[in-house]
């Protein structure tokens, strides 16, 4: 998420974290549950993988922002067994952030994969968010090394500029479940092969990216053109969120209520709608290219 209207990863978000439901559907599985619309709070890995039959993989995942958690894509790397490491850079250490302050690596070390997820800052904003530089620089050391990574939102505009490509404030802010197209190219590759050539993914964000040199184009939006892309063997940009359960979606909407109904009223009046009709199958390509993704690991 990379919408700057009073959502801002320092904001004071104290409140308890609840149980999980590990099974739950996308429309109501938790990642994790929040006490109150205002804040979402942060989801950790437990020490064990899901299920309980031994960890396959370990998968570094930067959270940017506390109302921005693995979602989906967590959930399902869980399911497939793999241990998903947690942190909140941005964030100093709280109750609800308990991962907070740990910095982002130096390097790969034994992570098998990495996954960056959303946030409300600029992908270049350094001077206010120093682990930003750090990321991208881990990110270009995982592609380097043929490790396996997953940009989402701010990750893959982080991908961008880890290959040197130019991130820049887009000339809309876009916002709700908007069709993407699949490329031509799309049609051979390893995470998105046999899917619907079309597809309604959750967006939002305000800022976009240019091609990386030697990437490949992989979807298309109506109003942002560039939404996902390879590059290498295994590095994937979505600029779409693919990972949000449905009450993800409900926090955004319900903490950016205000700024909706002046810029996106449109929007704001047809969300549960459009929520009900497009995120089953927004979940079942989240499903898909997370099985797919995990399965590039070596």
């Amino acid at each position: 998420m990379a919408l700057r209207h009073r959502l801002h990863p320092h904001e004071d978000r104290d409140h308890d974290q609840n149980q999980q439901n590990q099974h739950k559907s996308a429309e109501t599985f938790h990642f994790p549950l929040p006490s109150h619309p205002s804040g979402w709070a942060y989801y950790s890995s437990p020490d064990g993988a899901l299920p309980m039959n031994g960890v396959t993989m370990r998968i570094l995942c930067v959270q940017n922002d506390l109302r921005t958690p693995p979602g989906l894509v967590g959930l399902g790397m869980m399911r497939a067994g793999a241990r998903l490491d947690v942190i909140a850079p941005h964030h100093a250490w709280s109750s609800l952030a308990p991962r907070g302050g740990i910095p982002v690596p130096a390097d790969p070390g034994d992570y098998d994969a990495l996954l960056v997820l959303g946030g409300p800052m600029h992908a270049n904003n350094d001077k206010d968010f120093p682990p930003l530089e750090r990321t991208a620089g881990l990110i270009a050391q995982f592609a380097a090394q043929d490790r396996p990574v997953l940009g989402i939102c701010l990750g893959s505009q982080l991908i961008a500029r880890a290959f040197g490509a130019r991130v820049y404030p887009h000339s809309l802010t876009e916002v709700g479940f908007r069709p993407l197209d699949l490329t031509a190219e799309a049609a051979a590759d390893p995470l998105l092969a046999g899917l619907p050539a079309q597809v309604h993914i959750m967006q939002w964000h305000e800022d976009t990216f240019e091609l990386p040199q030697g990437a490949t184009l992989l979807m298309t939006g109506p109003e942002c053109h560039h939404q996902a892309f390879r590059i290498g063997r295994a590095t994937y940009a979505f600029q779409c969120h693919f990972e949000v359960t449905g009450d993800i979606a409900r926090t955004w909407v319900q903490t950016q209520g205000e700024w909706l109904a002046r810029n996106k009223p449109d929007i704001l009046a047809r969300f549960e709608d459009d929520l009900h009709r497009h995120l089953p199958a927004a979940a079942r390509f989240a499903a898909t290219v997370t099985e797919r993704f995990l399965t590039l690991v070596r």
